[in-house]
């Protein structure tokens, strides 16, 4: 066991590399992406009259890879779904065929893409487009190819909907669970109504995860009575804290001005009245921005040099505080099927300090201690199924490496007979998940 993680370790960390020297990507396919008329919905009737999860239309083409086709069958569908406020929205999900399918299991895979360009979505690079910010998609398939391997049909969501809605949790829930529909009413995918489904996601990807697991028994029983449990690592929790978490960071400060313009997208909320001249030059710069271009790229960011002197704290922001309230997975529901949580708490490695009063230690980007709480409300609340590590000594993007195959093992089990452990009882104290409140 000990070796076949290291070789996951050796694949994720040259998965890194290509991140890390991602500007030699040639974004070809950026503008073949923006005018595929599949992604649009046009049909006769309004898309309101659909129910959530219905098929809009179909297709089937190849996975690809950076743009290289490989062997395995890849079905896309364009389906129902729901907004971040609400509102009737067509989405893409992907299923990814193994060698032998079986129709009784399947992987529900969310994406870590974090791009506000929706020519970045996990569907667009499968169907073979090639952009900066898809490289990300294309990494992943590190982690994608051993779930095939192991006879699961991954279902592959583009979480963020078809607008790149960055950041907007709840939207990324109801893309996962409505996908999930979709894909087992489609005598396209080989899946059905029997089918039994897990959840996995890193970072973004976890994000889906948890709100997908959380919304499942309100939004979607019918998907929730299927899934066998979910396997996240690197959650966001209190976006709140992660803006105070982040500032100044080496490697992560930039991903709070993404965070801004995706939650204003996502809400339609306009921050240009509170934003400095720096910060309207800035939210112009990233609405089309992807992960790839602001890690390490704005070490001295900080929520301050973004706005004006007066609004120094993000609290004097009435839309700021509403929006990162709706966003808190402090304040969802608990899931009520079994999971496994992981994170990292070295993030100083990846130049974010542990030493912010209140906050802690994290992984760079995520907060240790936002993620116990949120486990310890978990088991508090009647969900006594969750498990949790946390890999003290390593950061957000080498955490992925030692999670993924105690994840993967995690949810093989849950297709068994076999208990899904706890740690409750045994999840250090954290930090308060309370809402935000508005300073006077």
């Amino acid at each position: 066991m000990q070796g076949s993680t290291r070789t996951f370790s050796a694949r994720v960390a040259v998965g890194a590399l290509l991140l890390a020297t991602a500007g030699a990507v040639v974004p070809t396919g950026a503008q073949a992406a923006e005018d595929d008329p599949f992604y649009t919905y046009d049909g006769d009737r309004p898309l309101s009259s659909y129910a959530p999860g219905e098929v809009l239309d179909t297709r089937t083409s190849t996975y690809h890879v950076a743009g290289i086709p490989t062997p395995v069958t890849a079905v896309q569908l364009l389906y129902r779904s729901t907004d971040a406020q609400g509102r009737p929205a067509a989405n893409v999900t992907s299923v990814l065929k193994p060698a032998r399918q079986d129709p009784t299991k399947a992987i529900s895979y969310q994406s870590f893409y974090d791009s506000l360009d929706p020519a970045d979505s996990p569907s667009r690079s499968i169907a073979g487009d090639v952009t900066l910010g898809g490289v990300i998609n294309n990494i992943e398939s590190i982690f994608i190819a051993p779930l095939l391997l192991k006879g699961y049909t991954v279902v592959i969501p583009d979480t963020q909907g078809q607008q790149a809605d960055f950041a907007a949790g709840p939207e990324y829930g109801y893309n996962t669970l409505d996908s999930l529909r979709a894909v087992t009413h489609s005598s396209a995918t080989g899946l059905d109504e029997r089918t039994r489904t897990g959840l996995f996601g890193y970072s973004g990807g976890a994000i889906a995860t948890n709100w997908a697991a959380a919304l499942a028994p309100s939004y979607a029983p019918d998907v929730n009575k299927n899934l066998v449990g979910f396997a996240e690592g690197g959650l966001l929790v209190a976006p709140a804290h992660n803006l105070k978490y982040v500032s100044r960071s080496v490697g992560w400060a930039g991903i709070a001005g993404m965070a801004i313009v995706g939650v204003g997208r996502s809400y339609d909320i306009d921050f240009t009245p509170y934003l400095s001249d720096y910060g309207r030059s800035l939210s112009a710069k990233l609405q089309k921005a992807s992960i790839v271009n602001v890690l390490y790229q704005y070490p001295d960011l900080t929520w301050q040099k973004m706005v004006k002197p007066q609004y120094a704290d993000p609290r004097s922001v009435p839309e700021y505080v509403k929006a990162v309230n709706k966003i808190n997975l402090g304040s969802a529901p608990t899931p009520t099927i079994p999971g496994y949580i992981g994170q990292g708490a070295a993030g100083e490695l990846e130049g974010t300090s542990g030493t912010k009063p209140s906050i802690g230690r994290g992984d760079g980007v995520m907060i240790a201690g936002d993620v116990r709480t949120l486990a310890r409300q978990y088991c508090a609340s009647g969900n006594s199924r969750i498990k949790y590590t946390q890999f003290d000594l390593t950061s957000h993007i080498p955490t992925a490496a030692l999670w993924a195959p105690g994840a993967i093992r995690y949810l093989d089990d849950r297709f068994t007979t076999k208990a899904a452990p706890s740690d409750c009882g045994r999840i250090p104290a954290g930090n308060p998940l309370t809402p935000e409140t508005p300073t006077s």
